[in-house]
């Protein structure tokens, strides 16, 4: 049953019963109408799909074929190494999925375990899943609502619904039919999921299970789907492209060593050889140990990251759609200004801790503190940290008075309540008699026109007189310039109370204090520096617009505002580019707000605590819920979680995220500038007719050197300096074409210089000019390992020890390959002991590789210092 489909005074009349609430016999039978008070699955994915969904790559099955031809030409050693990263990359992939499909589970959890309930006449506690709409809940403060409910009665009741809509601010609730269908205005209702923080009552059950708000939202992440990683698409295309070159070089080799006479099965080794080694094998277990050794990075840092890709994704991320309440604040009522004595006083420290001072004091201070301490239900209490129990605008004020030295418990045992006229929306103000050494006074607070409107007299500097009008003015004007700064207002009063004097008459007026949800201290500093990094901020909130636009200035968020009532009526796709700020949202909007971005181009991190923010965490490119105040639905339905609810630490995780990537364009492009190297250097030898210089198993070998240690080891190099002074990465390939140019440059380097030394050393025998070829290439490629490191910086400013694991698995190859050429190993690979002088001339040819990439990077740093200039 959904209540925002149908008159609600229908409903009520279907669900309408007794002050004895429903039979036993009624509950059993709306339970089977109705069905179980829980979340249910529209959608699940088996396991094996799941399985079978990790071999759906291209590069995977390329991988696949590299392996048969591997067993085919007798290579056991490559098919081995081959297949276990077949099976490794398909495991961990399916572990990753299998708990990303999680999500609704955690949904399950938001229902409250038990329920008091009345039925057959008496109040009892039953499962919460066993409620049925008709059945009447006791509410209590304290209590998480267990089901969508429309209040019969209401004492006081306040609900905390920043779970669901966003808004810090707690929503007042009573009883009455309201036609509102928008979840923070329908003041009658109270919500599954949500928290009673003062007040308690009575409700009448109208929505369970899926019908409730948050199974709407359960079955909007369910039809969410998750869009691949730029990671995962580009890698994709990268796949088909290789798998489609290495086809057609292998038939083309072939073909040409053929019609220039070469032996048929000596040429077919050899293409098939080439075909392995243009292979990317390594690739998913550089990405895999890439990402994972990022991850711990991250980790260290406060991001824990729940998904592998998406520790990449975050590094590409050119838009961060963050939730205000909690995420961009701290989600903690604080009061930053005070008008008293005709004077406005700034209040420092933010949150519920109470440290914090006032930039200066005055005679009037201590009683509006006073008063704003007694004339409040609210506590503070500090387990791990300070907390508020009850109302968070009231904690506010408790703060404030703590700041100054005065203890709530302390004032109150001098202080003794008396009475208390509670707030009400229609007398917008609260007032409280307390009686102190027999005498009896009145505290008051509420809506500063109400206050000024029972206040006869000021207190100024500590003395009372008759308040006059342009008094009222001055006050009315703060109030003003406080409502323009976004904040809340109450005003204050207090009196002697006379015995036959009426209680809410005749006041003395204190003063104004304003309050606000504020920014936490280092979000501005992290929103500046994504600026720099090209990352545009978008504040996204349920709150009001005034409050929005007043933290999004004193945060730098930059942007036209937007509600969430206007969203329907623009163009947002667009629109979208001009909008800083949105407003009023719920999650549809959300879902759309993301949309329009990713229709622009952007990579779109959503960055959310509540349970509202679940279904655009998993529509974003990527989802950051806050691990401290993030509900298990939220957190779930992320790709990262933020541990410490830092802001800042997203940047932390971006700059990780970019080095990730910049690891695995470095390997990819080591990988591809040795393999074109391979493929020149046979293709080349075939054209001018010679003899074939490497053999197949010389192929293979070099194969396993490059794309082994070396190559794993640039996965886990340091991040450039200049990382995050550069702006997002919009190539729709992992390489650009520019880079592609670099890398065809390099292999035709490898080419002459191999096939130079292959033909001055064929004159003294075959088998000497194939070793010295052999070993030329791979003395190449460990040089151009180092050339790789940077795009931009030169290679003798780099410090080789930062990276210590490329240095040793350098070395390492080269041990490998000494051993080759300096053991009986030697006979296998058909090759001869090298001399000194051999060794020279290689050296001194292989390193010509550097010199290149030495020149390159000075031609980028020279036009780099001309557009400067």
């Amino acid at each position: 049953m959904d209540y925002q489909q149908k008159e609600l005074k229908d409903i009520y009349k279907e669900l309408s019963t007794s002050e004895k609430g429903l039979s036993s016999s009624e509950a059993q039978e709306r339970l089977k109408r109705f069905g179980l008070n829980e979340l249910k699955e529209t959608k699940k994915i088996s396991a094996l799909k799941i399985f079978l969904r990790q071999f759906a790559s291209p590069v995977v099955w390329i991988l696949i074929t590299a392996l048969l031809i591997s067993i085919f030409v007798g290579q056991d050693v490559d098919a081995i190494i081959i297949g276990a990263i077949l099976v490794i990359n398909a495991i961990l992939g399916f572990f990753q999925e299998f708990r990303a499909e999680k999500a609704i589970e955690a949904l399950k959890k938001v229902i409250t375990q038990k329920a008091i309930v009345i039925r057959d006449g008496v109040e009892q506690t039953i499962a919460a899943k066993e409620l049925v709409p008709g059945d009447i809940i006791i509410l209590k403060e304290g209590d998480k609502i267990p089901a969508d409910a429309r209040l019969l009665e209401a004492y006081e009741l306040r609900t905390n619904e920043a779970s669901l809509t966003g808004e810090s601010v707690p929503a007042k609730k009573k009883t009455g039919i309201c036609m509102e269908t928008i979840i923070g205005n329908m003041f009658n209702m109270v919500f599954f999921g949500t928290n009673i923080v003062a007040g308690d009552g009575k409700a009448v059950v109208i929505g369970t299970g899926m019908t409730t708000e948050i199974g709407k939202i359960a079955y909007l992440i369910q039809e969410t789907e998750t869009p691949p990683t730029p990671l995962q698409k580009h890698l994709k295309k990268l796949g088909a492209s290789v798998g489609i070159l290495v086809i057609i070089t292998a038939a083309v080799i072939y073909a040409l060593g053929v019609s220039r006479g070469g032996g048929k099965l000596e040429i077919l080794l050899s293409s098939l050889a080439l075909a392995v080694a243009a292979v990317p094998e390594g690739l998913p277990a550089v990405i895999t140990i890439s990402l994972a050794l990022g991850i711990q990075r991250m980790l260290k840092r406060n991001a824990l990251v729940r998904k592998l890709p998406s520790a990449e994704t975050l590094g590409s991320c050119t838009v961060i759609c963050s939730d205000k309440t909690g995420t961009l604040t701290k989600g903690e009522m604080t009061v930053k200004k005070i008008f008293v004595d005709n004077k406005i006083l700034l209040v420092s420290g933010t949150g519920y801790e109470p440290v914090g001072a006032f930039d200066k004091k005055t005679a009037g201070l201590q009683k509006i503190l006073e008063c704003g301490v007694l004339c409040n239900n609210a506590r503070l209490q500090k387990n791990e940290i300070w907390q508020i129990l009850g109302d968070p605008t009231e904690g506010s004020l408790i703060v404030s008075g703590m700041k100054y030295g005065i203890n709530k418990e302390e004032i109150e045992k001098d202080y003794k309540r008396v009475k208390e006229n509670p707030f009400r929306s229609e007398r917008k103000m609260m007032s409280i008699v307390c009686e102190k050494s027999k005498q009896k006074f009145v505290f008051a607070k509420g809506a500063p026109e109400k206050i000024l409107e029972i206040s006869s007299y000021i207190l100024v500097n500590g003395k009372k007189r008759k308040i006059t009008e342009n008094d009222k003015k001055e006050i009315m004007k703060a109030y003003s310039s406080f409502g323009t700064s976004a904040l809340r207002v109450l005003g204050f009063a207090y009196k002697e109370l006379p015995s036959k004097e009426e209680e809410e008459k005749n006041l003395v007026f204190l003063g104004l204090q304003g309050m606000i949800d504020p920014p936490r201290e280092e979000v501005k500093v992290a929103i500046e520096r994504c600026k720099t990094a090209g990352i545009r901020t978008i504040m996204i909130t349920g709150d009001y617009e005034l409050t929005a636009k007043a933290i999004a200035a004193e945060l730098g968020i930059m942007g036209t505002v937007v509600t969430g009532a206007e969203i329907d009526t623009i163009d947002l796709d667009n629109e979208i580019e001009k909008i800083g700020i949105f407003a009023r949202v719920d999650p549809k909007h959300k879902l759309n707000i993301v949309a329009a971005l990713q229709k622009k181009g952007h990579i779109v991190a959503m960055t959310g605590d509540g349970v509202n923010d679940a279904p655009a965490l998993k529509k974003a490119d990527i989802g950051i819920a806050m691990g401290i105040t993030g509900t298990d639905v939220t957190k779930e339905s992320s790709q990262i979680v933020l541990l410490d609810d830092n802001f800042a630490t997203i940047v932390n995780a971006i700059e990780e995220g970019r080095n990730i990537f910049a690891n695995i364009r470095k390997f990819v492009e080591y990988l591809f500038s040795s393999n074109i190297g391979e493929v020149l250097v046979i293709f080349m030898a075939l054209l001018l007719n010679f003899p074939l210089p490497l053999l197949a198993i010389h192929i293979l070998w070099i194969n396993l050197l490059t794309d082994g240690f070396p190559a794993l080891a640039l996965g886990v190099d340091v991040p450039e300096k200049d990382i995050m002074l550069k702006k997002p990465r919009r190539e729709k390939t992992v390489i650009s074409g520019k880079r592609w140019i670099y890398i065809f440059l390099i292999g035709i380097i490898m080419m002459l210089g191999t096939l130079s030394l292959y033909n001055t050393y064929s004159e003294i025998s075959y088998a000497y000019a194939q070793t010295v070829a052999f070993t030329t290439l791979v003395m190449f490629q460990l040089f151009n390992v180092f050339n790789i490191r940077s795009l931009t910086t030169s290679v003798f400013r780099q410090n080789p020890f930062e990276n210590k694991l490329l240095v040793l698995a350098v070395l390492f190859s080269l041990l490998l390959q000494l051993t080759v050429l300096y053991t009986p190993l030697g006979n296998y690979f058909k090759v001869i002991p090298l001399t000194a002088i051999d060794w020279i001339y290689i050296v001194l040819t292989s390193f010509s590789v550097l010199i290149f990439g030495e020149v390159v990077k000075l031609g980028k740093w020279l036009l780099k210092t001309e557009q400067t200039d």
